[in-house]
């Protein structure tokens, strides 16, 4: 199980507060000078304070005293960790219920010495689902732990003392593991140095610095249309985003900014209709998820701010109104930094009407306002179509040619107002393996099919074009090469809505047939439209073709040669 969804089954789903850092924190204002959406976050934060402590180990006899466990009901550093983030915000803020709470400084006391009884002699800790003795995952709770820390430092909570002389022992020992451990991925050499950036603004250290910089040696993964190496738009990205401003302002490296421009530049054209993000080329575990912004909304508060960019500024209010909630994640980053409470600058629209080539993701965005387009290389989903709330998550192809049919392009070309998709695959036959080098034993596995003369090689290319229409999108789908080889086109619609002009496939669960006229997806006030249809057989699950998909599907079928449009508005 990856990080995401260990985490999304945890604890810490309740309560993913983001890092603050300790240079920028200022004197504590009143709850009267916190504007009203900030004061808002605080009262989640309690309700999520109030959730997290349901999970603790609270039997002092117990050798997992102080622990918390996750949605399977394992005690783990992550979820124990969140206790004592959100409780230090609520400890912090004085229109908390559990504003300078000795009783809840009790429980995050309990938590904290919980994660030092777990803590490895190296300084590291486990992620359970995947890592151990893992540092990237030690610093990412150490960039969470030193907000904390920082937060109950200011509270003036009494008894808070003993609290952070607990966590600062662990926090030091985390910093002998961040300052020699290694790495799995691109944003983890990011995640490790904000953590340490963290730790040498509370306890300055040249080791820290040292190691912050041999990994900034590196340069940042980013690429000419602004997108990090691991291309995650909904989970990695917005990180790093996060990460670098934490390094620039601590190690007062301001041209790590510049990355981070770059990015949210790009992310502008990476938005649907509805608010969502696109993640159809993440490399990621968020490949193809449904998100929002919300973690987006932090990088451009800030910069919004920062540089008085409107563009921004009409993001960050995107952002709230479409997952306004979720930017309760980063309440610290608020909390510590009161120049973010001001009003965003004046608005300039960001981009809803544009066509745009991402070619470093292998992506083609067109956007027409309330309706959108995103052609995909390197997938199996090429197409995806949005109008408003109405979702065409997935357009796919596939024959029954020698079992590996399914279509997929190795790149987009753009033919004046067309792009254009291709694969070519052959089929081959072989015959005896050469007398001269056959084995003694008669085994097959050392009778390669490589060495082997090919014959009668069967061959089959599928192309498929793409353009823009008055008021929608068209998609052309031609083979050529051996014929009679059974296809189908696969429409996938997001679940949810209501299929009008199909025909039910029997002994399906939601698998549907397109004839020859125009069918409708309805959800709530919007509607596509798509067709015509054609539906010359019903095999539906083809040999060599990837599984359906959970989700309402309409199929069009025929053999090749296979040539059909289909339009979608």
């Amino acid at each position: 199980m990856d990080r995401r969804h260990f985490v999304k089954n945890s604890a810490l789903a309740i309560c993913s507060v983001a890092t603050i850092s300790p240079t920028y924190l200022v004197a504590r204002r009143s709850a009267e000078q916190m504007p009203p959406w900030l004061l808002e976050m605080i009262a989640r934060n309690d309700t999520s304070i109030e959730s997290l402590r349901k999970y603790q180990v609270k039997d002092t006899d117990s050798p997992d005293l102080g622990g918390l466990r996750d949605g399977f009901d394992i005690l783990n550093p992550h979820s124990t960790s969140a206790l004592v983030q959100c409780g230090s915000a609520g400890l912090f803020s004085p229109s908390s219920k559990y504003y300078k709470s000795t009783d809840l400084l009790a429980s995050v006391n309990l938590a904290v010495l919980y994660l030092i009884k777990t803590q490895h002699s190296d300084g590291t800790i486990d992620l359970l689902s995947t890592n151990f003795h893992s540092t990237p995952d030690t610093g990412f709770l150490v960039k969470r732990l030193a907000m904390a820390y920082m937060l109950m430092e200011k509270s003036g909570t009494p008894g808070a003392d003993k609290v952070l002389a607990n966590l600062k022992t662990f926090l030091l020992k985390c910093g002998e593991a961040l300052s020699v451990g290694g790495i799995h991925t691109p944003n983890h050499r990011w995640v490790v140095s904000a953590a340490l950036t963290r730790l040498n603004e509370l306890w300055p250290n040249p080791k820290y610095v040292s190691r912050i910089e041999q990994w900034l040696g590196e340069r940042i993964d980013m690429d000419a249309d602004g997108q990090y190496n691991e291309k995650s738009t909904f989970i990695y990205s917005s990180l790093t985003d996060r990460l670098l401003i934490t390094i620039a302002k601590g190690m007062k490296k301001p041209e790590l900014l510049d990355n981070v421009r770059k990015n949210l530049n790009m992310t502008m054209y990476y938005v649907h209709p509805n608010g969502e993000v696109v993640t159809d080329a993440s490399g990621r575990q968020d490949k193809a998820v449904i998100g929002t912004l919300e973690n987006y909304y932090y990088p451009y508060r800030y910069l919004a701010i920062k540089d008085k960019n409107p563009q921004y500024a009409a993001m960050c209010r995107m952002i709230e109104k479409t997952a306004g909630p979720k930017t309760g994640a980063f309440i610290d980053y608020f909390l510590t930094d009161p120049s973010l409470w001001v009003e965003l600058p004046a608005e300039k629209p960001y981009p809803v009407s544009y066509v745009k080539t991402f070619a470093n993701s292998g992506l083609v965005r067109i956007r027409r306002d309330n309706r959108d387009s995103t052609l995909i290389a390197n997938n199996p989903v090429f197409f995806t179509f949005m109008k408003g709330n109405a979702v065409l998550q997935g357009l796919r192809f596939a024959s029954s040619f020698f079992g590996k049919g399914q279509f997929q392009s190795e790149k987009i070309v753009q033919n004046g107002d067309t792009w254009e998709l291709t694969q070519k695959l052959d089929g081959p036959y072989f015959q005896p393996y050469p007398k001269e080098s056959l084995p003694n034993d008669g085994d097959w596995e050392k009778m390669p099919r490589a060495n082997r003369p090919q014959s009668e090689v069967q061959l089959l290319e599928t192309k498929v074009r793409i353009k823009e229409t008055t008021d929608g999108m068209e998609v052309e789908v031609t083979t050529s090469g051996t014929e009679r080889v059974p296809a189908a086109l696969e429409l996938i619609f997001r679940p949810g809505g209501e299929l009008k002009g199909v025909v039910k496939i029997e002994n399906t669960k939601d698998s549907w047939l397109l004839k020859d006229q125009i069918g409708t997806y309805r959800f709530n006030d919007d509607t596509i439209s798509f067709g015509p249809g054609t539906a010359l057989h019903k095999n539906i699950a083809l040999r060599g073709a990837l599984p359906q998909m959970d989700a309402p599907t309409v199929f069009l079928t025929g053999f090749t040669p296979f040539k059909h449009v289909i339009r979608f508005s």
